[in-house]
């Protein structure tokens, strides 16, 4: 039996009435040659001297590697050409990338985290790509910030590229979650898990135990009863998981369960988290949710949050809906 690969699932989805529009199957599929570029400069590493510091700073104010800049810049120009985009937001970009003029414009927004968890790459620890796709309001042939700030609910498609031992294209437009791996021999991302679910139940959990004296009391109740194990009130015993790369814990999560957990702290008590509601909490909790999991900030849905800046930070609780929905519950008692 011939295996399905990316192309192919594309096709046969945009065969079925309605499930799949040609323009958005051509932008996954730019975005996919754009990741795989990526994956090929991630692997090289000290090889092609992608690796280390870039000397330079994002908008976040965060130091930039190497292939922070790389991603961004492959991910800019594979995707400007191809007439199926109107504008670009990274979170490594303080404002929109428009499609240069000589290029036709499309009927889509893409926003992007080229690198997540780049602090990792020099340690050679899985990283990843993030994206989410938007439709393009209205027909704005120059879309301001102001048109990409729409809910989680309104993302046509949304996904993540790991760049681990395997490279896996992990993606969403509604219709469950289907992970594709990147056989290099052929060039091509092969259908190898189709319909991911996220079990309902789970043993793991992803925090990082080094600020727990900044959490909120709804959280630290929750990570204490976890580490009590079977002796505390949840009766069981529970590991915990931290990979400080946001694309392998979803990743695990999808897999074999398991709930991460990235809260608000007492540090700077004006941000309502450290992660990025537009380039990392939406696209995350649309793949999550199609697989069967949770996202919310605590106290609501993620992708029922109304962005109010294209940078705006968000705290995220996603994974097994037991776990996610009980530290939720206790954010509102």
């Amino acid at each position: 039996m011939s295996r399905i690969t990316l192309s192919r699932f594309l096709i046969e989805q945009q065969r079925k009435a309605g499930s799949l529009p040609p323009d958005l199957r051509l932008l996954i599929e730019t975005i996919a040659r754009a990741c795989k570029a990526i994956s090929f400069a991630v692997n090289k590493g000290a090889l092609a001297g992608v690796l280390g510091e870039a000397g330079t700073g994002n908008i976040q104010g965060e130091a930039q590697k190497k292939m922070d800049v790389i991603a961004n810049d492959y991910l800019l120009d594979a995707n400007e050409w191809g007439g199926n985009l109107a504008a670009m937001a990274s979170e490594e970009m303080e404002l929109p990338y428009h499609i240069p003029g000589e290029y036709p414009k499309g009927d889509y927004l893409l926003l992007f985290d080229p690198l997540d968890g780049s602090s990792n790459i020099d340690v050679n620890i899985s990283v990843g790509t993030i994206f989410s796709i938007l439709h393009n309001p209205n027909g704005n042939l120059a879309p301001r910030e102001t048109h990409f700030l729409q809910n989680g609910n309104a993302q046509v498609a949304a996904g993540y590229t790991i760049y681990g031992p395997q490279t896996m294209f992990v993606l969403t437009f509604g219709n469950g979650v289907h992970g594709f791996t990147l056989d290099r021999e052929q060039g091509s991302f092969v259908l190898t898990h189709p319909d991911m679910r996220v079990p309902e139940t789970t043993g793991e959990f992803a925090i990082n135990m080094s600020n727990q004296r900044h959490w909120e009391a709804p959280v630290k109740r929750y990570v204490e009863e976890l580490l009590a194990g079977k002796t505390g009130p949840r009766g069981r015993d529970f590991n915990m998981r931290w990979i400080a790369s946001m694309v392998a814990e979803v990743h695990r999560i999808l897999t074999r369960g398991g709930i991460f957990m990235y809260p608000r702290d007492a540090r700077e008590p004006e941000k309502p988290g450290k992660l990025r509601l537009m380039y990392e909490g939406n696209p995350m909790a649309f793949v999550i949710e199609q697989a069967g999991g949770l996202a919310t900030n605590g106290y609501q849905r993620i992708m029922d949050i109304q962005p109010s800046a294209l940078h705006e930070r968000v705290a995220v609780f996603l994974g097994s809906r037991e776990e996610v929905e009980t530290v939720s519950a206790y954010h509102q008692s």
